[in-house]
């Protein structure tokens, strides 16, 4: 049974809140019996009305019992006393499906809660190397869609239970009321099941289709988002539009199918129950057996019976279509397949000596060409290291593996004498700090965007980090100053706005590692010159590692390392490989001309 798969994917959902479901499902069961018994009073009621109560025994269970139950009940007393047992019943039932309603919807917001947490949990642990492997939209959907699908699976699973609770109720009361006649019910409600299995299968299939469209349009949403300036500048609106419409319109026709599919389960399940009632009707009048108020009795429960066996069907259908998000979520959580970047034991107390790479080799993917190969060079503490190369030399790949973004393929990376694997990642990150080429500023203020680097960090902490790094003038010019809204990635700030902003955090931070990848890049000469002082003046007894491309940060490294596809083909400083007049030399000269230019 499908449904069988989906509820043991689900459990997990579960196990923090052991009672609820329980206890949803005894108030689901005590609401059935309440209606049942509603029910069953319209017999004695009917007799009253008919005043054709008997005294003597008789073969039908439910109508003996019934009829002991009020013999010693005046019949002038009967139509007032029966009322209100059946209204009590009703009131009953109400009230418990009101509690179930209630205990569910605490259960379904705090569970979606927690499948959200989890699933953004697991994008902050899983390596960056499954991050590159998938689709940002993907990722996203499975966030912000597939979890609220898979939490309408567990609510079309508490639907189930319940209405099969009640199911079991009235079929128990067509039993005590005629069993000749709830064969038939019986045999009528296996057929019912089998034309619902067959809609149930199309279900799944439709609902996978839903998850690979809502991936592919989240895909063009994103890419629209962060693309815009291209598409603009390109004049490509019209393209892009039609490739969203596209996108768009098959997450349109899944949606359409899927309630069509949906629309067929109620007429499907009253044209069936409607020749179920006829055929009992008939079979009822020629055997001449069943009293009058019995045989309503038993069409009343059957005409109540019918919603239920509705409702058990549509959740069926349901979850059979949500099945394939519930896979999605349940697979995206799963850790036995992933890689993780596993935190080590060992304390991060400072880096006393070097970081040394010993023959590390790296690829990001084992079908591709290594990104690193047989490296091994020393990074000194408390001194520059720049390292120096063409556009896909492994410059960036070597910063990822000083962050442990990424581990190594090969060879190993040693802190002092401690190989990195080992050392306790939270504390070795929180001594590094990072000024990237590819800034990322959030949709927040000035100074939340500084405070990142510290979010403990003062107001005069952060006002002190901007003015070393030259933010504090145009910080101080902006409308509402440090409280102003930069936009989403930082739109309403130049690059050298955004670029000092992430500087600023980086100071601080107060790292013990800073690593610059140009981060001079995006201001004009004045600004580099006064952000380059900023930056000398910071970096006094820390180690500073810098991708670099600029005059300015090459001449004042300690070190420079060149790679050129993948290896270290140089190092040594500014003087030594000038003599060399190798390819830093060619490098060196060929922007010293540019400059002059």
């Amino acid at each position: 049974m499908k449904e069988a798969q989906t509820i043991r994917q689900l459990l997990p959902l579960l196990k923090p809140y052991p009672w609820v479901i329980p206890l949803i499902i005894i108030l689901g069961l005590l609401s059935s019996l309440s209606e049942g018994l509603g029910i069953s009073l319209f017999i004695p009621f009917l007799q009253s009305l008919e005043q054709t109560t008997s005294q003597s025994v008789s073969s039908n269970l439910l109508l003996n019992f019934l009829n002991q139950l009020f013999i010693y009940v005046p019949s002038n007393h009967r139509l007032l006393i029966i009322p209100l047992g059946i209204f009590s019943s009703v009131l009953l039932k109400n009230c418990l499906s009101y509690s179930n309603a209630i205990l569910f919807s605490w259960l379904y917001s705090h569970i979606s809660y927690r499948l959200r947490s989890s699933v953004f949990k697991q994008l902050l642990k899983v390596s960056y190397s499954f991050l590159d492997s998938n689709q940002s939209g993907k990722l996203l959907n499975t966030l912000a869609t597939e979890t609220w699908r898979a939490c309408d699976a567990l609510s079309l699973l508490v639907d189930l239970v319940i209405s099969t609770c009640t199911i079991f109720v009235f079929v128990m009361l067509l039993l005590l009321v005629s069993w000749q006649l709830t064969l038939l019910v019986a045999v009528a409600l296996i057929l019912i099941s089998f034309s619902i299995q067959q809609v149930s299968r199309q279900a799944k299939q439709l609902g996978k289709q839903a998850v690979q469209a809502n991936d592919h349009l989240a895909n063009r949403m994103l890419e629209g988002f962060y693309g815009m300036r291209l598409i603009r500048a390109f004049g490509q609106e019209s393209y892009e539009q039609k490739r969203f419409d596209q996108a768009s319109a098959q997450v349109r026709n899944t949606s359409m199918k899927l309630d069509q599919l949906y629309a067929t389960i109620e007429p499907l399940s009253e044209v069936l129950s409607a020749a179920l009632l006829l055929c009992i009707l008939v079979i009822a009048l020629l055997q001449d057996r069943a009293t009058l108020p019995t045989l309503l009795t038993f069409i009343f429960i059957l005409y109540r019976l019918q919603p239920k066996v509705k409702q058990l069907d549509s959740a069926r259908v349901g979850l059979n279509a949500l099945i394939p998000s519930v896979e999605d979520v349940m697979s995206f959580l799963d850790c036995s397949d992933k890689p993780y970047i596993r935190s080590g034991r060992t304390s991060f107390k400072g880096l006393k000596q070097a970081i040394y790479f010993e023959s590390v080799s790296f690829c990001y993917n084992p079908l591709d060409k290594s990104a690193l190969r047989n490296v091994s060079i020393q990074i000194p503490r408390a001194k520059t290291t720049a390292l120096v190369g063409s556009s896909g030399a492994g410059k960036s790949t070597l910063i990822s593996l000083i962050c442990r973004f990424y581990d190594v393929t090969e060879g190993e990376i040693y802190v002092d004498d401690c190989p990195l694997r080992q050392l306790n990642l939270t504390d070795w990150r929180s001594r590094i700090a990072i000024v990237s080429q590819d800034i990322h500023i959030f949709n927040a203020t000035v100074r939340e965007n500084i405070a990142y680097g510290r979010l403990e960090a003062t107001e005069a902490e952060i006002i002190a980090a901007a003015r070393q790094a030259h933010a504090q003038e145009f910080i101080s010019n902006l409308p509402q100053g440090y409280d102003t809204q930069v936009g989403d990635q930082g739109i309403r700030l130049s690059g050298g706005q955004r670029q000092r902003i992430a500087l600023a955090r980086a100071i601080l931070r107060n790292p013990e590692i800073l690593i610059l990848d140009e981060a001079t890049n995006a201001l004009d000469s004045v600004s580099e010159h006064l952000i380059q002082k900023a930056i000398n003046t910071f970096s006094q007894d820390r180690t500073v590692i810098a991708i670099a491309h600029r005059l300015s940060t090459i001449e004042q490294a300690d070190q420079i390392v060149v790679l050129d596809e993948g290896r270290v083909v140089e190092q040594g400083n500014l003087q030594h490989l000038l003599k060399l007049n190798g390819m830093f030399a060619k490098l060196y000269h060929l922007q010293y001309r540019s400059v002059l230019t």
